[in-house]
């Protein structure tokens, strides 16, 4: 069947969550979510981050491997009543003064003598004698057939209780709003802003038959092979079992680039006459520079990360190699400095660009340019 529902990158997908929570807590809107998309897209990723925004609990309940009474409970005969009752599971929140979320995931996979269950937890909030308190969000989410994973069709009395959300990878989307928030590895924000189209690749391995298939939740599996392995060979197979051969043969380029370029250390303590020689001198270092200045940007680094970041723009008059006349720098300076602002709105560092005359110089040289 087809999904005639809005496709969403994971960030836009995460807004639509949290506009839908608030509704929820303004008691306008009771619904059940659910969240398609091909796997390793961040659908679970998108639940558990709505979590620690809203300090929700969150119950991850895998329904491929749970039988009906795992949410139904187990019965026991009460003699003094003369009547069955049911134990409630301990995995179904009900603390109503609690925000939580009941993430059902696989809910496609689930086998169809688990559905009639699940229902009444989409549709009515409850199971069995157990209901579900206003504070609760039902999230729930799930492949389709056509996308190689094991899957069932979603028949209409299941869809007719949900709101759909088709959930897409979008390069520009994963590197803003979760690889570089997220201190992913900044070879691999390099190379995706490089090569967009290598993000999520399940269609084309499909078509080829390929039984590795890039996704956005490998690649943050990469950025966990990079840090946790020293040894250059066996971190290069450990890559190319993640997202293939091919992309991990041009994602070693990128990485060797970034590895013998990036010395963040060394440039924050750096004087103001050794800073300009110690950038690098490729497109992938500077995205990879302002990535890992991203994630060292603390309330004691924050005015040097600025001076650094500041510095990307000025690389034309400052170094002597013609490849600097080449690149973007104020494209890059800009996408720095836009990261760069939001994560100090967000963690309250804001003062810090006030009292910058780096951050002051490059703000006027912008206001002049008109393009703020």
């Amino acid at each position: 069947m087809t999904l005639n529902a809005e496709t969403l990158s994971a960030g836009e997908a995460a807004w639509v969550l949290r506009a839908g929570w608030e509704a929820q807590v303004a008691g306008g809107l009771t619904a059940s979510w659910m969240l398609h998309g091909r796997p390793g897209v961040g659908k679970t990723e998108i639940v558990a981050a709505l979590a620690d925004d809203i300090g929700a609990r969150l119950f991850d309940l895998r329904l491929t491997t749970i039988e009906p009474q795992d949410l139904r409970g187990l019965p026991y005969y009460d003699h003094e009543r003369g009547r069955t009752v049911w134990y409630r599971p301990e995995d179904l929140p009900d603390d109503p003064a609690t925000p939580s979320i009941l993430f059902l995931d696989e809910l496609t996979a689930a086998a169809p003598h688990l559905q009639p269950t699940v229902y009444g937890l989409l549709q009515e909030r409850r199971v069995g004698r157990h209901r579900l308190p206003q504070s609760v969000l039902i999230v729930a989410a799930g492949n389709s057939v056509e996308d190689g994973a094991v899957a069932y069709e979603m028949g209409t009395a299941l869809s007719d209780r949900l709101i759909h959300l088709h959930v897409v990878a979008e390069a520009r989307d994963w590197v803003e709003n979760y690889a570089m928030p997220r201190g992913i590895d900044p070879a691999v924000v390099a190379f995706i802003r490089a090569r967009p189209d290598l993000l999520e690749t399940t269609e084309d391995s499909l078509r080829r038959g390929e039984t590795i298939a890039c996704t956005p939740r490998a690649w943050s599996r990469v950025s966990e092979i990079r840090r946790a392995v020293a040894d250059r060979a066996l971190a290069r197979a450990m890559v190319a079992g993640t997202v293939g051969t091919a992309a991990a043969a041009e994602f070693q380029l990128v990485a060797d680039d970034v590895s013998a370029s990036l010395r963040v250390e060394e440039m924050l303590e750096a004087g103001a006459q050794d800073l300009p020689g110690l950038y690098p001198q490729t497109m992938h270092g500077l995205t990879a520079l302002i990535s890992a200045l991203l994630a060292v940007a603390s309330e004691t680094t924050m005015e040097r990360v600025i001076e650094v970041m500041a510095g990307i723009g000025q690389l034309a008059a400052t170094r002597e190699e013609a490849v600097f006349r080449t690149l973007p720098l104020a494209e890059l300076q800009g996408f720095g400095f836009d990261m760069l602002i939001r994560k100090g709105l967000d963690q309250g560092l804001e003062a810090a660009f006030g009292r910058s005359e780096a951050y002051r110089a490059y703000a006027e040289a912008r206001a002049a340019q008109g393009l703020d």
